[in-house]
């Protein structure tokens, strides 16, 4: 898949977005430029520019005892946040929540570049500050205390991508997996070596569907032939293009449509993750859920972020075969109506 060199913004003179896979980071969305019409053809009024606007940002690090990933999203609605802690040895897993009105005890910012989110209060809550690209992860929780930076290897290439979405809409996504994770963390009042610990992240964000639905995959591993990150999904970036993509040692390799094949009504018996193409061939075995259920009438939302182990085989486009063998990581199947 070619891709194209990253635009500073992500629209273009007309107002419309750039589409396609690009090599870099896009500096901004440029929201304000964006020429928004409803199904009609008529210009979207402001209330609407501003509501059907989504965007959320994600991380998980995996260090040699702990899983931890967190989130913050803003629907415009209302915004929520979550951070939780999987025991490895333990096989536990302890979460932290935060739900707030619109514009009250959160705050985004629309740029994947440079910018700034957090919810809570500073004895309480999660931030992320993105600086040139790079990922800052602040925690304060009774639980978890951290300051973290998520870097990549030299000259990697995140994955990402801008879609048209639903009739009107667009998305974009940019990922980034196998990261190097500096800083300091504490866990139960214990500090935490990072010497081995991995990194990814998530920033989408655009004019989605109002009811919309997505399975994905990710993890971060040292493997014999080096650190491998996968992202794979299904659902949301499939106009033209998909998020499908895995690293090794920072270099990236995108991948063609991705095969989701598991039981939503239980979805504890294995997975099967496999792409059209055939470089993709993988099992994952859940052993912890974090789940979340929330139904308001207009707004819906069944949400399960899966623990578990990846077995299988990636293959790469030099026909080079990279081994995952009892990896752990993630899978998600979520509905959304917003």
């Amino acid at each position: 898949m070619q891709a194209l060199l990253a635009p500073k913004r992500l629209m273009d003179q007309h107002g419309r977005p750039h589409y396609g896979h690009f090599d870099g980071v896009v500096e901004s969305l440029a929201l304000d430029e964006f020429r928004y019409f409803t199904e009609m053809d008529k210009p979207a009024g402001t209330v609407a520019q501003y509501f059907n606007y989504k965007q959320f940002q994600f991380f998980t690090l995996n260090t040699q005892r702990y899983i931890i990933s967190g989130a913050i999203a803003d629907i415009r609605y209302l915004a929520s946040g979550f951070l939780y802690v999987f025991d490895i040895k333990r096989n536990k897993l302890v979460e932290r929540t935060w739900l707030r009105p619109p514009k009250i005890g959160y705050h985004t910012e629309p740029s994947p570049f440079n910018g700034h989110a957090h919810i809570g209060c500073a004895s309480n809550g999660l931030r992320i500050h993105i600086q040139q690209g790079l990922w800052h992860i602040n925690i304060q929780t009774p639980m978890v205390s951290a300051k973290l930076t998520l870097t990549p290897a030299q000259l990697s290439l995140p994955m990402s991508l801008c879609t048209p979405t639903a009739y009107s809409g667009w998305t974009y996504t940019q990922k980034h997996n196998g990261l190097a994770v500096s800083g300091k963390l504490t866990v139960e009042h214990e500090p935490q070596p990072l010497n081995q610990a991995l990194g990814s992240y998530d920033f989408s964000a655009g004019y989605m569907r109002r009811e919309t639905s997505w399975r994905w995959a990710s993890f971060n591993a040292h493997t014999a032939t080096g650190v491998v990150g996968a992202n794979f999904a299904a659902g949301v970036n499939e106009t033209g293009a998909n998020e499908n993509v895995f690293w090794v040692d920072g270099k990236r390799f995108l991948v063609g449509a991705m095969h989701f094949e598991f039981s939503r009504l239980s979805p504890i018996r294995p997975w099967k993750i496999h792409s059209a193409c055939g470089q993709v061939a993988l099992r994952f075995k859940v052993v912890s859920v974090r789940k979340e259920q929330l139904n308001l009438g207009l707004l819906k939302s069944n949400f399960r972020q899966f623990i578990g182990y990846f077995d299988g085989v990636l293959i790469d486009e030099h026909q080079q075969q990279h081994v995952i063998s009892h990896q752990l990581g993630l899978c998600e199947d979520h509905y959304a109506k917003w």
